[in-house]
């Protein structure tokens, strides 16, 4: 065949109608003008019409200089099945190190993947394959990924490693990791292993959107525990939305996360720590004029990290625990975290502490700070059942009820099995059902609003929803809840020009510090704060502060 520049791909036998597969054609037409990019030198592109492109059983091995270009989100499909192969992951097109040998010279350059759709729902593996993804590459020098849909994928829909001088941008991902319970590698909807090419990789991914991915919005991860972690990757301006985490970095050094939104994702909304294959955490990051708000767990959850950290100019907001969270994971970096500064930030309105430190802190700088009004989880325990209690398939309304509003924010419902207290009476008759528990994101007097069962689900019951009358319970509210919390060794902490207080009524920021019996704070200097108006004292010391000095603080 010959090898014009740019290929119609109905001229070279791929059909498009959905019935056919087209994977052979697609591979012979790749090969070709892979095989005539690398004669000539000259970058070739296959252009996609509209249609619906079945690729069954075998993903596309993808050649260097060779790009892919259809007609449009929702036009131009590549629907990805295996029916033939349940063994088989099959991506739309993959080049690794494992199955191809790819690495620093030998890799894909000059590549382009553009304006069209990958739906995955076809492909289901026997077990979960870390591989079925809806883009597999490895090493690729010179990429651009752009304007692309990737959907119910069974592993992570954009799962391409060491991306060098490459833009990935308006890529988004759906309801990808559909086989990954939460807890397996990969599952995410972008996840990108970093590290390939050394301590530098110029990588950019600009305006993408991650919603309802098993495990990860985005990450990135380095791959080997002997690599560099490297400098030169920016994320700005993408959305993570109901991913167990949104954005995460898991071993770059220096990563800058810039004016993203972060909501509803399960357990935080941004995560450093040792999740990643290799246990390393990222370092040196900054992540500034973000919004990070509604998720069930924490807004910020930071750890395993040397440090340094920054976060400047965020709100971190109605997060179901903490609004920042220092802690550390079994099997990471266990030492103190140095130079992690938390500057301009607005943090108000998360359910526990605004700050809660539980792993080792070296020079922490907390300044200019506002850290309000947290502390919303303050109402008591509350059961009910019968009449005037009906679910919704994320809702639980009781009528009756008269809650504090936000009061039950991230409190674990459990929904069945007999009531208590005087809801067990003759006038108030509760369904008795088999137990199940649900996650409270936010309440009303009356109505309780809960997760998703896993992110992309659209119910927060595994066996349906429960019929009306059921029976109900919500645990009691912990205490004390203050504003920054220490409940480790912070050493020589630079605490300045922070307003820490609670205008609520009531005031649930009980504390607006807090000193922990476990904790130490040795050092430092505590001046020009603002603790007024808080639920209780201002400062409450379980554990006295030794050396440094605290001055000039109001309240």
């Amino acid at each position: 065949m010959t090898a014009p520049l740019t290929a119609d791909a109905h001229e070279y036998g791929l059909v498009g109608d959905g019935t056919a597969d087209d994977g052979p054609a697609l591979q012979k037409l790749v090969d070709a003008l892979g095989e005539a990019t690398a004669g000539d030198g000259r970058p070739r592109t296959v252009r996609v019409p509209a249609g619906r492109y079945l690729i069954r059983d075998k993903p596309v091995l993808w050649r260097s200089g060779v790009s892919l270009v259809g007609a449009g989100r929702g036009a131009t499909c590549f629907a990805l099945t295996n029916p033939g192969a349940p063994t088989q992951p099959v991506p739309l097109a993959w080049f690794t190190t494992a199955q191809h040998g790819a690495g620093r010279d030998h890799h894909v350059a000059d590549v382009t993947f553009a304006h069209f759709e990958i739906d995955g729902l076809g492909v289901e593996t026997e077990e979960y394959e870390v591989l079925a993804k809806g883009l597999g590459l490895q090493y690729v020098l010179r990429g651009r990924f752009s304007d692309l849909w990737i959907h119910d994928t069974a592993a992570t829909g954009f799962g391409c490693d060491f991306l060098q001088d490459t833009v990935v941008e308006g890529v988004l991902t759906e309801r990808c990791g559909r086989q990954d319970p939460g807890e397996k590698m990969g599952g995410a909807g972008i996840g990108i292993g970093v590290g390939g090419w050394g301590p530098v990789e110029r990588l950019a991914v600009t305006d993408c959107t991650a919603r309802g991915n098993g495990t990860n919005g985005i990450f990135l991860e380095l791959q080997q525990d002997d690599w560099v972690p490297p400098r030169g990757i920016r994320l700005t301006a993408c959305h993570a939305e109901d991913n167990r985490y949104g954005i995460s970095d898991w071993g770059a050094d220096g990563l800058l996360v810039t004016g993203c939104t972060m909501l509803g994702n399960h357990v935080a909304g941004f995560d450093v720590s040792a999740q990643g294959t290799t246990s390393v955490g990222g370092r040196g990051g900054l992540v500034t004029g973000c919004v990070i708000d509604g998720n069930a767990g924490d807004g910020i959850a930071l750890g395993n990290t040397p440090g340094p950290y920054g976060f400047h100019g965020n709100r971190v907001s109605n997060n179901g625990r903490y609004g920042y969270w220092e802690h550390n994971l079994a099997g990471g970096d266990q030492e103190p975290a140095t130079d992690i500064v938390l500057e301009s930030n607005d943090i108000h309105d998360n359910a526990l502490d605004g700050i809660r430190v539980d792993a080792p802190l070296h020079e922490p700088a907390i300044f200019g700070n506002r850290i309000r009004g947290n502390g919303r989880r303050a109402a008591p325990e509350a059961h009910g059942g019968g009449e005037g209690v009906h679910c919704g398939p994320l809702s639980l309304t009781d009528e009756r009820a008269d809650w504090l509003p936000g009061g039950h924010r991230g409190k674990e419902l459990t929904v069945g099995g007999e009531p208590g207290g005087a809801e067990a009476t003759a006038e108030v008759t509760a369904v008795v059902t088999a137990v199940v528990t649900a996650v409270v994101t936010d309440n009303t007097a009356t109505r309780l609003t809960l997760a998703p069962l896993r992110p992309g689900a659209g119910t927060a019951w595994p066996d349906g929803t429960p019929g009306p009358g059921t029976a109900y319970r919500l645990p009691d509210s912990p205490a004390p809840r203050a504003g920054l919390t220490a409940a480790a060794a912070v050493t020589h902490p630079y605490v300045h020009g922070n307003r820490v207080r609670d205008d609520g009524h009531p005031r649930t920021q009980v504390h607006a510090v807090w000193i922990a019996p476990e904790a130490t704070w040795t050092g430092g200097r505590v001046s020009g704060n603002d603790f007024g108006g808080n639920g209780s004292a201002s400062t409450r010391f379980d554990s006295a502060p030794s050396g440094g000095r605290w001055r000039d603080n109001a309240g």
